[in-house]
C-alpha cells in the first residue's frame, strides 16, 4: 500500500526481559495496532528490547527521529528493573522530578499510608512531560515529545491508550477486505503478483491455512481507498474462479 503523505506513521517499542524470555506473552501490540488502524495511522514497525538502559536510549532516540509517533510499553513500575523512565529521561537530556500531579493521582487511588517510596517512584517523571491518565491503578504514563510511555500490563495500557487517542492526528481510516479460498498460494502467486503490481495503493497479503486436513489461503487487502479496495477484491475473486477455485468467504468494509 503506497503511503498517503497525509498519514502519520508509528512504531511500538516493547520493553521487557520477560517478553524476550517467553515467560510473558505480549498482548499490547495487537490492541495498539488495531486502534492506530482505526485512526488512520500506519504502524510500520514493532521491536522488542531488553531492560537495558543504553538499548532503550538508542531505540527511543532513533525511532523518535524517524516516526511521527512512538509508543513504549513496559518498565514503568516500582521495582529495580523498571528502568524505562530513567532511560527515556537520559535520551532527551531531561531531569527526573517528582511530579506533583502524578503524586495526586496516586493518592486518590491508594489507601492512606500505603503510598510507599517504592510506589512513589512511579511519580518520578521527566521534566516537561505531559501525563497520561491511568484510571485503573493510579500511576500515570506520560508523553515526552512524540514518545508515549505506557504500562506493560494490558488492562492498564489499554486504558492509558484510550485516554491519549485525542492527542493523535491520523489520516483516512485504513480499510480491510478479506477472501478465503480453497486454492493454495502456488496456484495464486502469479495472478496475485500481477494484480498487486498494477495497483500499489492496495496492499495484498496471503496467509495459508490448514483446516481439517485441507489447505487454503486467506487473502487480506488493505487500503484507504474504498473504491480501489473493492475493485482489487473483485479482481482476486475473478482470478480464483478463473483457475478453478472456490471463494469460501469474502468480506468488504461497511
Amino acid at each position: 500500500m503506497t503511503q498517503d503523505t497525509s498519514q502519520k506513521t508509528a512504531v511500538i517499542i516493547v520493553i521487557g526481559n520477560e517478553i524476550l524470555s517467553g515467560r510473558t506473552q505480549d498482548a499490547n501490540i495487537a490492541y495498539i495496532g488495531k486502534q492506530l488502524e482505526n485512526l488512520g495511522i500506519i504502524l510500520e514497525e514493532v521491536t522488542i528490547i531488553p531492560d537495558v538502559e543504553q538499548t532503550i536510549i538508542n531505540k527511543v532516540k532513533m525511532y523518535s527521529e524517524n516516526y511521527d509517533y512512538v509508543f513504549t510499553t513496559g518498565g514503568i513500575g516500582p521495582t529495580h528493573d523498571d528502568i524505562t523512565t530513567v532511560s527515556i529521561a537520559k535520551a532527551f537530556n531531561k531531569k527526573l522530578e517528582r511530579n506533583p500531579d502524578a503524586v495526586a493521582c496516586m493518592e486518590r487511588y491508594y489507601e492512606p499510608g500505603t503510598l510507599t517510596e517504592a510506589r512513589l517512584k512511579m511519580a518520578d517523571i521527566p521534566e516537561a512531560a505531559r501525563l497520561i491518565d491511568n484510571p485503573v491503578s493510579g500511576a500515570p504514563g506520560y508523553q515526552i515529545e512524540n514518545i508515549f510511555v505506557l504500562a506493560g500490563v494490558p488492562g492498564i495500557m489499554q486504558a492509558m491508550f484510550d485516554g491519549l487517542a485525542d492527542r493523535l492526528t491520523g489520516g483516512p481510516p485504513i480499510l480491510t477486505a478479506s477472501i478465503c479460498t480453497n486454492l493454495t498460494e502456488s496456484k495464486l502467486a502469479e495472478g496475485m503478483t500481477k494484480i498487486q503490481n498494477e495497483c500499489s495503493e492496495v496492499s495484498i497479503g496471503s496467509y495459508p491455512y490448514l483446516k481439517r486436513g485441507r489447505l487454503g489461503v486467506n487473502i487480506v487487502l488493505r487500503s484507504i481507498d474504498k473504491v480501489l479496495l473493492e475493485k482489487q477484491t473483485g479482481l482476486i475473486i475473478k482470478l480464483i474462479e478463473e483457475i478453478g477455485g472456490k471463494v469460501l468467504e469474502s468480506k468488504l468494509p461497511d
